[in-house]
């Protein structure tokens, strides 16, 4: 804690450890009208919490649910979260009460302060994007769920619908599609339930084998599998399925939404329970009729770039095909706050570094590889892929590679629509 008035340090009101990494943290907010502030973690109790602190360093755990929540805002006396604990695929507001905070001097006493029960406010199945009014008395709630397209209606905060703005239609009404499936497998750990959604061609014939597209991200932060419309399905899956192949999406360990745990098990050794996981998701298919396990491909961008190297050189034998974007190949080129937060450094953890190395793994690869680079990348450099494509030189493996000479990390606009159509070809004439 500083003084605002000359910027001098007053002291330390708490410090938050653990064995593997603490994630940055969210702005403390205070609560209206009190010196105390609400403050967010997963460390302390496994799950990611909200805690009332005071300004001498007392904490108090305001939520207590084990599901990851998100704070919003509050009022002074109500304080309004998202939560997780309704299902990991949704997402909920809710509030719960603070009273009983008096002040003296500028100091609250947190061991008065009285906690009201959690109200849920969105009833409807779904994921929830919420705003809420400057006042607090009212938000606008946009959700959609596996089944239903995008909604939006004005509630009070009292969970009470004044009115819904928009329904939206059907958006894929015109469009030639096949039958999309909500489901889990469990995590190769056999802990949790890993959510996917799978989506079956158009003109789905359950006596013909199909081809399999595993898309694929798998890293912190990045959550592709919700309970809202049709899964989170993108366009491009649909385009693959009407081309006649299954498109399968798995979020794994590592994932947010979850826990502490299911997100740490990446530490020391990103990609390998990742892996693990995705490929249970896949031995899952392989185990249908319908699914020709000779014609499985995979595609992802950054860490699903990294992904999807990681499974072809992995398993050679299971994945034909692989289009990988933007690929971290080896975490000691990698930026130094996300690289030592998951990976610690080569120094501390030379093994994990050199089993989640790409370079000795290529000349594990068999299968058909297309990676395509953003020029001017500032976050995986140029010498993440051009490294990979110099060690399979060396080894006589061929590759295909294609450069984006004015993109970045990403690549947007018009040129994305170069690159999509540069994917699709790929799998189309490969897979």
């Amino acid at each position: 804690m500083y003084r605002s008035s000359d910027g001098s340090f007053v002291r330390t009101l708490f410090t938050e450890d653990d064995s593997r990494y603490v994630e940055p943290s969210d702005p403390v907010r205070f609560l209206k009208g009190t010196y105390s502030f609400i403050h967010t973690s997963n460390v302390r109790d496994g799950f990611r919490n909200l805690y009332l602190c005071d300004t001498l360093g007392n904490v108090r755990r305001l939520t207590c649910v084990d599901a990851d929540v998100t704070y919003l805002d509050n009022d002074g006396t109500t304080v309004y979260y998202t939560s997780a604990e309704v299902s990991p695929v949704e997402n909920h507001l809710f509030k719960i009460s603070v009273t009983g905070l008096k002040s003296r001097k500028g100091i609250e006493n947190l061991s008065k302060a009285k906690f009201g029960k959690p109200v849920r406010l969105t009833t409807e199945e779904g994921w929830h994007s919420v705003t809420l009014s400057p006042g607090r008395k009212y938000f606008i709630d946009r959700y959609s769920s596996f089944n239903v397209p995008s909604v939006t209606q004005v509630k009070t905060t009292d969970g009470k619908m004044l009115r819904e703005i928009g329904r939206a239609d059907d958006p894929l009404k015109a469009f030639k599609t096949g039958e999309i499936m909500l489901g889990t497998v469990k995590s190769a750990d056999g802990k949790y339930d890993n959510w996917y959604r799978l989506y079956l061609p158009a003109d789905f014939d359950p006596s013909k084998k199909y081809p399999v597209v595993l898309y694929v991200y798998g890293g912190p932060h990045t959550q592709l599998v919700r309970d809202s419309w049709l899964g989170g399905i993108s366009m491009w899956e649909l385009l693959m399925a009407q081309k006649g192949h299954i498109v399968f999406v798995q979020d794994n360990r590592g994932t947010p939404n979850r826990g502490a745990e299911y997100e740490k098990a990446i530490h020391r050794r990103c990609g390998q329970n990742e892996m693990a996981d995705q490929m249970v998701g896949i031995n899952m298919l392989k185990s249908l009729p319908f699914v020709d396990s000779d014609r499985i491909g995979v595609h992802g961008w950054s860490y699903g770039g990294f992904m999807t190297i990681s499974l072809m050189t992995n398993y050679p034998e299971t994945f034909k095909v692989g289009v990988a974007g933007g690929p971290v190949i080896d975490w000691k080129w990698y930026e130094i706050m996300y690289g030592e937060r998951y990976m610690d450094n080569p120094e501390t953890n030379p093994e994990g570094f050199k089993e989640t190395s790409l370079i000795e793994k290529a000349a594990n690869l068999k299968g058909k590889l297309l990676i395509c680079q953003g020029a001017i990348d500032n976050t995986v450099v140029w010498e993440h892929s051009l490294s990979f494509v110099q060690k399979c030189v060396e080894e006589g493996i061929q590759l295909d590679y294609f450069p984006y000479p004015r993109s970045e990390h990403n690549v947007f606009g018009r040129w994305r629509i170069h690159l999509m159509d540069k994917v699709t070809d790929y799998f189309d004439l490969y897979l």
